[in-house]
């Protein structure tokens, strides 16, 4: 295997969203894209048809939903923002795991206050006994 990803037979060996920089590979890119999309329609289509079916067990529907959107953001991790599991993209992936931690934080946090302030404010009938 050379340095540029090709083997001794000059076939490359790229993961699914990895694209040449040298520009020979803007069919393979869009070839890329049109499949990302391909496989986002259809996993939407599915949670849809997944929503409204009988063929899934009611309880277990929130449940393949939750499936369903992270493969979708698999998808799109992998198509179109090109999060690969290739040595050039550490830097994409290290930013991706902080933007999560980051979100991971907000939502704990709000979520905490929320319970919190739930928890010490009076309810609407102590409320109204406290105005007569």
């Amino acid at each position: 295997m050379s340095e540029h990803g090709a083997d001794q037979h000059g076939v490359h060996d790229l993961a699914p969203g990895d694209e040449e920089l040298d520009g020979s590979g803007v069919a393979q890119g869009l070839r890329g894209y049109l499949l990302g999309l391909a496989l986002a329609v259809g996993l939407t289509a599915a949670s849809f048809y997944f929503a409204h079916s009988p063929l899934v067990w009611a309880p277990a529907v929130a449940t393949a939903l939750i499936v369903l959107a992270i493969a979708q953001m698999g998808v799109h991790l992998v198509f179109f923002l090109h999060i690969t599991t290739g040595p050039d993209n550490t830097n994409n992936v290290l930013a991706l795991a902080f933007g999560v931690l980051i979100v991971f934080l907000i939502m704990a946090g709000s979520l905490w206050i929320m319970a919190n302030l739930s928890h010490h404010t009076p309810g609407m009938d102590q409320l109204m006994r406290m105005q007569r």
